[in-house]
């Protein structure tokens, strides 16, 4: 058979179909063949080879459709990774792309009826983030290939290394010049007195250590660099070889990382002598509890009674109700200084004292303390520590 006529019917139906993209409804997914207008649609229905394919999709649809499915979903989300990788694009021009590839897969034949459907599904199942703005649906891949993940895992511990390592810096330039300044001792500034002579006939000479520039008669230059060299073996004489060792190893300074590891170990046994309760008896507390009603609530009580480390019995000051509380609802009271308080944790626990200053910046005060084999010593105790003794 011969090529068909230029401008004939059937060369004008070849360039149409040689473009790509027709009429969907007009197109067979079973067949995967292309009808251009209505009527060969309708005569390829009735054909004999489209009813055997009718006939075999009968037997099982949903494998057909599944298959369908499968096919449309795995090429749209190639094209999506292929084409903009993570980036947020509009889905209407990722099926446009998608489409007009001569061989894909048309949606009539997925599960889905229409690409907002599709779109749903895809954020459902957690292949893309979706979102919906007045333009219209978004969509953007979610890259979940191993590879990909493990060098995202790698970036942000890389990052994360640098940023304790940049902390760690950081606190130990800060623990330097913190150390520099504490044991930076203040200068004695020199005092500067006029330059006067007794007597006119006096020469004024200057001595530079054990040479000397004597602005006079050699006799005196003579005398003085020789007063210098007696006085200068007179002390070398008084000095002691050992005792040079000694001082050098008394001024030697601890490094940083010793006196970091000594603070370390002074907090860990603070810690270790803490407990998680603190209850005495014959302390003023605070009622903080709002359950008991306004009556109680801020109002002052003496602990009478410890029960189970945690509990006690309290009389309230002002009317002299008893009322049994857990340790959470009250909290200790700081008095005026010079008055009596109870240490109630940490090394110096049971420990009567005086508070003598309370430093509101760090939350601490300043006790004496008047008990116990550290009596008359003075140490700093935080606000939850201590309390007023009754």
């Amino acid at each position: 058979m011969g090529k068909a006529d230029f401008l004939s019917p059937k060369a004008i139906a070849n360039r149409i179909k040689s473009k790509g993209l027709q009429k969907l409804r007009w197109y067979c997914q079973m067949c995967q063949k292309q009808c251009r207008d209505e009527n060969g649609f309708k005569c390829h229905c009735m054909s004999e080879s489209h009813q055997r394919q009718l006939l075999l999709a009968s037997e099982d649809p949903n494998k057909f459709m599944d298959y369908f499915s499968d096919e449309f979903k795995s090429d749209f989300l190639e094209l999506l990774r292929r084409r903009f990788g993570t980036k947020r694009v509009h889905n209407n021009i990722v099926y446009n792309e998608y489409i007009s590839d001569r061989e894909h897969v048309h949606m009539n034949s997925t599960q889905w009826e229409t690409l907002t459907d599709f779109t749903k599904w895809l954020g459902r199942e957690g292949f893309c983030k979706v979102d919906e703005t007045p333009k219209g649906w978004y969509v953007q891949y979610i890259d979940r290939d191993p590879e990909t993940i493990r060098k995202q895992e790698e970036q942000a511990r890389k990052k994360k290394q640098e940023l304790d390592d940049e902390e760690r810096s950081a606190k130990f330039i800060e623990e330097q010049v913190r150390r520099g300044r504490d044991s930076k001792e203040p200068e004695e500034t020199p005092q500067y007195t006029e330059l006067k002579r007794e007597s006119e006939e006096e020469k004024v000479a200057f001595s530079l250590g054990a040479s000397a520039c004597v602005a006079g008669p050699s006799k005196s230059s003579s005398a003085l660099g020789a007063s210098a060299l007696k006085a200068a073996a007179s002390s070398t004489k008084r000095k002691d070889p050992s005792s040079g060792s000694d001082f050098r190893a008394e001024k030697k300074k601890k490094s940083a990382l010793e006196e970091i590891k000594e603070m370390e170990e002074k907090r860990r046994k603070k810690q270790s002598v803490r407990t998680d309760y603190w209850l005495q008896p014959n302390i003023v507390v605070k009622v903080v509890t709002k359950r008991l009603g306004e009556k109680y609530h801020k109002k002052k009580a003496v602990v009478m009674e410890v029960r189970d480390k945690y509990g006690a019995v309290v009389k309230m000051i002002d009317s002299g109700d008893k009322l049994k509380l857990d340790q959470n609802h009250v909290e200790t009271v700081i008095p005026a200084p010079g008055k009596q308080v109870l240490v109630l944790n940490g090394l110096y626990r049971d420990t009567e004292a005086v508070l003598e200053g309370i430093d509101e910046k760090n939350f601490c005060a300043s006790l004496m303390l008047d008990s116990g084999q550290h009596k008359g010593k003075r140490v700093d105790v935080a606000y939850e520590d201590f309390s007023k003794l009754a």
